[in-house]
């Protein structure tokens, strides 16, 4: 009766079936690992806005690493910007969904050391080549405030780091990546660059320009996102499970079909010619 399974378009079929079930049940998994990464960043991210700021130096030092722990802490710093070696960060969207620039500055610390300092986003000019205009920080000493953050990695960011860009001008903000084109530039107190960045949310921009970026409570986009990879997840293993439902409702529909082809020719056969 089920001999034709052993047929080349059905051997083709179930081999194609049995392929379908680990894999629909592997993306459900990964789309579980989302789903738990990614319950586990929004603590992370309320803890540390919810936490008080404390002094940049406490998380993060030259040649160490921002703890995943601490990213969007709140930090404090005390220094100057060094506008002269201010580099922009290319594709970047702001709020409106707008492509242009982050505004990366360096911020000399009154112990020497450079705080990297992400002061917002700004308009792209009409030539990608050309340098924008940036309105200027606050001069001489200043009190800054910023959530402190990981280096930027195309692994983490999905992000090319491409070269051979314009003058001053980077794909993605990592320490070691900007301390080098520093170095290169001639300032001379890149060598003690601190890991990691800040993306500024005191002083304000007088004017608001640079504009600065939305905290995590008012870009609610990584709110829920957890929410969604869950039932992805239970989707993939529904869609698992209905494969061999699907596969046997085809084979007992193909062999309804050829049982009843086959009673058809018998019956013809049994029938008198016509004279």
């Amino acid at each position: 009766m089920y001999r034709f399974l052993l047929t080349r378009q059905w051997v083709i079929l179930t081999l194609f079936a049995i392929a379908l079930i680990p894999t629909m049940v592997w993306l459900g998994f990964w789309q579980l690992h989302r789903h738990d990464h990614r319950q586990a960043l929004n603590q992370v991210i309320t803890a540390s806005l919810a936490a008080p700021p404390v002094p940049v130096e406490s998380l993060t030092s030259v040649g160490g690493s921002v703890a995943h722990d601490d990213i969007y802490r709140r930090v404090t710093a005390e220094g100057h910007f060094d506008t002269a070696h201010e580099l922009v960060v290319r594709r970047r969207t702001n709020a409106d969904d707008r492509v242009g620039y982050h505004v990366l500055t360096p911020f000399v610390l009154d112990n020497g050391k450079v705080l990297l300092v992400n002061r917002g986003w700004v308009a792209s000019p009409a030539s990608q080549s050309a340098f924008p205009e940036i309105p200027a920080p606050a001069a001489g000493k200043v009190t800054i405030t910023g959530r402190l953050m990981q280096d930027q990695t195309t692994a983490a960011s999905g992000i090319k780091n491409v070269k051979g860009l314009p003058d001053r001008q980077i794909m993605l903000i990592n320490s070691e990546q900007v301390g080098a084109l520093l170095r290169d530039s001639g300032d001379s107190t890149a060598k003690a660059v601190l890991n990691g960045y800040v993306e500024l949310t005191a002083p304000a921009p007088k004017g608001g320009s640079p504009e600065l970026i939305p905290s995590p409570k008012e870009d609610t986009s990584w709110i829920g996102v957890d929410d969604i990879n869950l039932p992805y997840a239970v989707q993939w293993w529904l869609f698992a499970a209905c494969v061999p439902v699907g596969w046997l409702i085809l084979a007992r529909r193909e062999l309804r079909d050829r049982t009843g082809a086959t009673e058809e020719a018998a019956r013809e056969e049994s029938e008198p010619a016509a004279v």
